[in-house]
């Protein structure tokens, strides 16, 4: 618990919420968290859920916050900072978005050097994200700290040394939670197919995902080899991978992820222009 920690939040959309679920009484007080945004309906349920205050736009409470949390979408950012810019002094400023890369949020903020770009994923709405996390030079120790204890409420953080992995990050955990439930969408599918009920194949596929993931957090061991020792040669695994080897399944999928990093440096280069 930090009692005294003051955080701001611009933007008060899912992964907002879930973030300040994750603080609210736990490492500040709900009073210590102030959010702006536009859409009363979201302010009023934050404001009944966890006790924030909350404003309709950007006002003077962002001056006294410690930590700003940028939770606005990438094309949105630009103008944010435009509007932020005359309350910001020693701040730590937390971005959220992706591809909003910290050279240009720092351009957009008058040369601001306390920036922590971030990239959550959803499953941070349950407590159970894991987020990448880079840091620019002007960030002390307290306020990394400060940035570290925010995201660990809703789960685990990974810190790089280079900017650039934070599109790779995006890649693989960011965008990852579609990519798991697009293949619980086929298994849901075949299983229909194969003549089991709707209900029957969705149990099947979630609690196959749920336990085969939670047995890799559990294990030492690579994830490979725990794949291996449910593959038994010339049994029904060893069909389905050999299926998915001929098809060009993980080849796809790691062509499908540098896509989605080629996109998040995309977006940096378009959003961050003038």
């Amino acid at each position: 618990m930090q009692p005294e920690l003051k955080i701001a939040f611009i933007g008060g959309g899912n992964m907002a919420g879930a973030l300040i679920g994750g603080l609210a009484g736990k490492l500040t007080a709900g009073a210590n968290i102030h959010v702006v945004d536009p859409n009363a309906d979201a302010l009023r349920r934050l404001e009944t859920q966890f006790g924030v205050t909350t404003a309709p736009q950007i006002d003077d409470a962002l001056a006294r916050a410690d930590v700003v949390v940028l939770s606005v979408k990438p094309q949105q950012m630009k103008d944010v900072a435009a509007q932020l810019k005359p309350h910001v002094a020693s701040q730590l400023i937390l971005s959220i978005a992706a591809g909003i890369r910290a050279v240009d949020l720092s351009r957009w903020l008058n040369g601001h050097r306390a920036i922590v770009r971030t990239m959550p994923n959803t499953p941070a709405l349950i407590g159970q994200g894991i987020t990448g996390m880079v840091a620019t030079d002007g960030v002390s120790d307290s306020q990394r700290a400060a940035a570290d204890a925010i995201l660990r409420a809703v789960g685990k953080t990974v810190w790089l040394d280079d900017e650039t992995l934070i599109d790779p990050v995006t890649a693989v955990s960011g965008s990852g939670p579609a990519y798991v439930f697009y293949f619980i969408e086929a298994m849901q599918q075949a299983a229909q197919e194969m003549g089991l009920s709707a209900e029957q194949g969705n149990q099947l596929a979630i609690a196959t995902f749920t336990g085969a993931a939670q047995l890799a957090t559990q294990s030492d061991e690579p994830v490979s080899l725990l794949r291996e020792r449910v593959t038994s040669k010339g049994g029904t695994t060893y069909a389905a991978l050999t299926s998915m080897e001929a098809s060009g399944v993980k080849e796809a999928i790691v062509k499908a992820l540098k896509a989605a990093a080629a996109r998040g440096k995309e977006l940096g280069e378009e959003f961050g222009r003038d």
